[in-house]
């Protein structure tokens, strides 16, 4: 059994850079693809129904499973489910770049979101074991560069990947990547775990599993049914109320579970992890209906190459840096509430001011400021939002809490999707039944599109309000017995296999 203060000291800035790299090539995989559609489309020969599914095969599976992932990272180790999932991640990225039909490819990106969802929750869980209370602001915000930076600069690599090499490239990306920090993660990254592991709960994985996959599979479908049938009695809103009421009834028996719960209900009375957790959300919603919305609308309305486009989002990516350098320290001593508000706040601007601008007979530089305004609001929200969120949450809950405040942000990018597919697909086929060009179609399509984010962003701001600094005196109390020599092991629980 290894103290707090000796797992500490085994460098966790380390650990946590390269558990950061994993979870930086998850998230980039859901931005890169962007840019890469139209050239996807034509190489493939895929329709637009069939390119959305490519984007969303792979949310799909990470918020479907993201909740068991960080359950199981309480249970087994969140070290060993990192290297599980980054071995499932690496070999769907090289199946993704093989593939030869838009099938395989919408198939082999599932096989990347299952690699994605397995890992994902596992470093914020082991941030909190490695860091104390006084660097988690700090920490938090390194795991924001990775998430925030990671969306922000898909787009540009894309586009550089896609100019040079053609779009396979990037997914072979991603394997070199995966390789070394699998062998990093084993020499560096400590195997913290639970003294006391809670077992799996599997009606909770069964019911949470298929509720998601309902909600999530209506949401991306709906617009292809037409909001309708699918077949036979099954439609598109029967499949969304089954999944409703699929974690409904989930929510019920965790509450009779106890301590082996899938998701222990008190997370939810704790305010800061529910309104993290809601920005979460929005934020997710935000990064792909603006993202992937400019990234087809500099191509096809303002005839931007795959690279110019990726060159013309990445100050989106450059001017979160500044803001990331100043919120730690600020988040640490502050707790961050106001970095929440004013990024949600921004970044509900730039949705705003992309709706005025996006005209057919618009510029490039007309959309720059707000590119820039989006990246600012997007680096001002991810970096408080690990500390908000996990600050206050018991140690024997932390997976789970990661893998529950995961799958709201993934269900974002889900919900994103759906609306980006939904608006874009019915004002396009109804434009084409008018005569209008699809230039015009397109660039009208982004109003509704950009509208549901700009009321999204402004309500989750107002109830980010109530966002109170977070006070932890059970785990300050025992850092002070670590420093006065004791074994903080017995206090938090976690040991080193």
């Amino acid at each position: 059994m290894a103290s707090e203060a000796t797992r500490r000291q085994s460098n966790p800035w380390i650990a946590m850079t390269i558990l950061c790299a994993g979870l930086f090539v998850t998230v980039l995989d859901t931005t890169i693809v962007n840019v890469a559609i139209p050239s996807i489309m034509a190489d493939l020969g895929a329709g637009l129904d069939q390119i959305m599914w490519v984007i969303s095969a792979y949310v799909l599976a990470v918020a479907v499973l993201i909740v068991t992932a960080g359950r199981l990272g309480d249970i087994v180790g969140a070290r060993t489910m990192f290297l599980i999932g980054l071995s499932v991640f690496t070999v769907g990225s090289l199946l993704c770049a093989l593939a030869t039909s838009p099938m395989q490819l919408i198939l082999f990106r599932a096989v990347q979101g299952v690699g994605a969802a397995l890992l994902t929750p596992q470093p914020m869980t082991l941030m909190m074991a490695m860091f104390p209370p006084e660097k988690r602001g700090v920490a938090g915000t390194v795991w924001g560069i990775s998430a925030g930076v990671a969306a922000a600069v898909g787009p540009t690599l894309g586009g550089l990947l896609v100019t040079w090499e053609g779009w396979p490239w990037i997914f072979y990306i991603n394997v070199p990547v995966g390789v070394v920090a699998f062998v990093l993660t084993l020499r560096y990254v400590p195997d913290l775990r639970l003294a006391e592991r809670p077992s799996l709960n599997l009606s909770g994985v069964v019911l949470t599993s298929l509720g998601l996959l309902g909600i999530t599979f209506g949401l991306l479908e709906g617009e292809r049914y037409g909001w309708g049938t699918v077949t036979g009695f099954v439609s598109i809103p029967l499949v969304i109320a089954a999944g409703v009421a699929l974690l409904v009834v989930f929510v019920f028996t965790q509450a009779r579970v106890g301590k082996n719960a899938l998701v222990p209900l008190s997370l939810f009375r704790m305010r800061n992890f529910s309104l993290a957790s809601a920005a979460g959300l929005a934020i997710s919603l935000g990064l792909t209906a603006m993202w992937v919305t400019l990234s087809i609308y500099m191509q096809s309305v303002l005839g931007l190459s795959p690279l110019q486009t990726g060159l013309a989002l990445a100050p989106a990516a450059l001017v979160m840096f500044p803001v990331f350098g100043i919120g730690g320290p600020i988040i640490d001593r502050t707790g961050g509430k106001w970095f929440l508000v004013s990024g949600l706040v921004i970044f509900a601007l730039a949705a705003g001011y992309v709706v005025l601008m996006a005209r057919d007979e618009s510029s490039l530089w007309l959309m720059m400021p707000g590119v820039l305004m989006a990246g600012v609001g997007q680096g001002l929200v991810f970096a408080p939002l690990v500390s908000i969120a996990m600050f206050e949450v018991p140690e024997s809950d932390r997976g789970a809490a990661s893998g529950a405040f995961n799958a709201i942000r993934q269900t974002g990018f889900v919900i994103g999707a759906a609306v980006v597919g939904a608006l874009l697909e019915g004002r396009l086929a109804s434009a084409q039944g008018d005569g209008v060009s699809v230039r015009d179609a397109f660039a009208d399509a982004m109003v509704p599109t950009l509208s549901v984010v700009v009321v999204v962003f402004a309500v989750v701001a107002l109830a980010s309000l109530k966002v109170t600094r977070p006070v932890r005196k059970d785990v300050v109390e025992a850092e002070g017995d670590v420093e006065a020599g004791g074994d903080a092991d017995a206090d938090v629980g976690v040991v080193t296999a």
